[in-house]
């Protein structure tokens, strides 16, 4: 009998990968709002926990830049690119340096870059835990369908809440104060996130 390894999630061999979330998309993706504030949740997250934050940008030179909510000044990489995936030479040299297992993706769009990103991340065998609150695309039935291919390669879906409080594991953690603490900073923009609140529907 084989049995399935559990993929599971510690700060010291997980990355965060934020996926193309740049100013010209405003107005085009669905909920991009929650995507923006989540985002932001799991970068202040990031640097609570001590976690590598890779950041890209789809061809920025026509889609702009990172969205001025985010603050990714501290993102060990920043990256503009043309290739959908994430998974860029720089980013590879990153993961083995840090002994990276496990990466938390979200972003945009659902069913090309995030689906390419972690489709490429799979086969080169890490655990990819995608944000269904973080990730949505400009048709929203697009959504959905992505996701479901994602969990069908491999991929755990899971949330930002529950992807930060299995980073800490432990009520006795050093660090849960500070994580709960920015849970509750966000629990009203968590309220009206409707790409969370699609989860409860969807065949996931």
């Amino acid at each position: 009998m084989s049995f399935r390894r559990v993929a599971t999630l510690a700060p010291e061999t997980t990355a965060l990968f934020i996926c193309d979330i740049q100013e010209r998309f405003k107005g085009l993706i669905w909920q991009y709002p929650s995507v923006i504030s989540v985002a932001g949740k799991m970068i202040k997250g990031s640097k609570i926990l001590d976690i590598p934050v890779v950041v890209t940008e789809q061809y920025p030179k026509a889609f702009g830049r990172t969205v001025e909510e985010l603050d990714v000044t501290g993102a060990t990489i920043t990256e503009e690119k043309t290739k959908f995936s994430m998974f860029s030479p720089k980013v590879t040299s990153l993961l083995e340096e840090r002994k990276v297992k496990s990466v938390i993706l979200l972003g945009i769009e659902s069913h090309v870059c995030v689906l390419q990103t972690a489709l490429e991340l799979l086969d080169n065998n890490y655990d990819v835990h995608v944000l269904a609150d973080g990730v949505s695309s400009q048709n929203f039935s697009e959504i959905d369908i992505a996701i479901s291919r994602m969990k069908s390669a491999g991929a755990v879906i899971t949330t930002s809440e529950s992807a930060l409080f299995q980073l800490v594991q432990d009520a006795q953690n050093s660090k849960f104060k500070s994580i709960s603490t920015l849970i509750k900073e966000y629990k009203e923009s968590s309220k009206v996130n409707k790409l969370l609140q699609r989860l409860s529907s969807a065949n996931l």
